[in-house]
């Protein structure tokens, strides 16, 4: 229509919402920390990724069942590599030169976790591919290659019937033992290039059914379309990073902007103004520090803490509070 440049989302509402008193764990692709980024800065009480980014469907589902079962790793779980002791179920960033450091860095991750997941009142999942690789050797499926030759796997993309069991059924336990949880599924939209365009698409399609016989079958299970929100409402490489592939803060902070009025109600999004503009502050770096006039600065944000403290004793300001007692004279 004329006057008309963009295809805009439209908006959309949950049957619950988010306060900084709920537990919110979340799992996927790297998408999922940039969200899981902005609920930490805000307070909310955020645990990220047990394993590392994940970015498949079927190693979130086996992710989560692990947390539940209370595995742990032994020594004959990790292999050596590029001079790292390596686990095909962790991210690169548990990875260490000596191996029980690595064990152990691992093994904390799965309690932390899996500690958290029994207060958890949402579970934010996004998925990223439905391609996976298989290690030849074992036949089973991994979070990270580690950069092995590509010849000990076998590349795979999973149909949305083969995701979407494993996905409801620990759903379905999680609901079981906490009937608070809430899940929010999202589809990644970061591009996976390497796959190739046609391939790409393909398989974020696959991601889309499975999220949305999820939705269907699950009462408790929503969607959130940061997918559509990239592709559909800004759908311009302005949104992207030099790269093409990962969207570049604008987006996120767009994509954050729509979670916000989704999931917040009035009282939390002014309590998350209040908490921006503490944090704001305390990147403040002064040029004359020792004036009056920032030392009453100082004053009065440490008093600003205190009176949110007062009525909201839960959120954690030691940060903010230590950086601007630092400065005090």
């Amino acid at each position: 229509m004329a006057g008309q440049f963009r295809t805009k989302v439209p908006s959309v509402s949950y049957p619950f919402q988010l306060t900084h008193q709920q537990a919110v764990l979340c799992y996927g692709s790297c998408f999922a920390e940039h969200m899981a980024g902005r609920l930490r800065d805000r307070k909310f009480k955020i645990q990220l990724n047990p394993f590392g980014i994940t970015y498949h469907p079927l190693q979130i589902a086996a992710g989560i069942s692990a947390l539940l079962e209370g595995h742990t790793l032994k020594t004959t779980d990790l292999f050596r590599y590029n001079e790292l002791w390596q686990a095909f179920d962790f991210h690169s960033q548990f990875s260490h030169p000596v191996k029980e450091q690595a064990l152990q860095q691992m093994n904390d991750s799965i309690k932390g976790s899996a500690e958290f997941l029994q207060q958890v009142d949402l579970l934010i999942v996004t998925l990223g591919t439905a391609y996976g690789f298989i290690e030849k050797e074992s036949r089973k499926l991994v979070n990270n290659c580690h950069k092995l030759p590509a010849d000990q796997f076998e590349r795979k993309r999973f149909r949305p019937e083969e995701m979407i069991q494993p996905l409801e059924k620990v759903f379905k336990v999680l609901k079981d033992q906490h009937p608070q949880l809430k899940v929010l599924l999202t589809v990644s939209p970061v591009r996976h290039l390497k796959d190739g365009m046609v391939e790409n698409q393909r398989s974020k399609a696959a991601l889309l059914l499975t999220v949305a016989d999820l939705v269907e079958r699950l009462e408790f299970v929503h969607y959130f379309p940061a997918y559509e929100l990239v592709m559909d409402d800004l759908r311009d490489y302005r949104f992207f990073h030099t790269d093409m592939v990962h969207p570049n803060n604008l987006a996120v902070d767009y994509i954050w902007s729509y979670f916000q009025h989704a999931l917040f109600d009035q009282p939390t999004q002014q309590l998350n103004t209040q908490i921006e503009k503490i944090q704001l502050a305390s990147e403040h770096r002064p040029f004359h520090p020792n004036t009056e006039r920032h030392q009453a600065f100082l004053q009065k944000q440490i008093a600003k803490i205190k009176e949110l403290q007062k009525e909201h004793p839960d959120l954690d300001f030691s940060q903010e509070q230590q950086i601007f007692a630092n400065q005090l004279q």
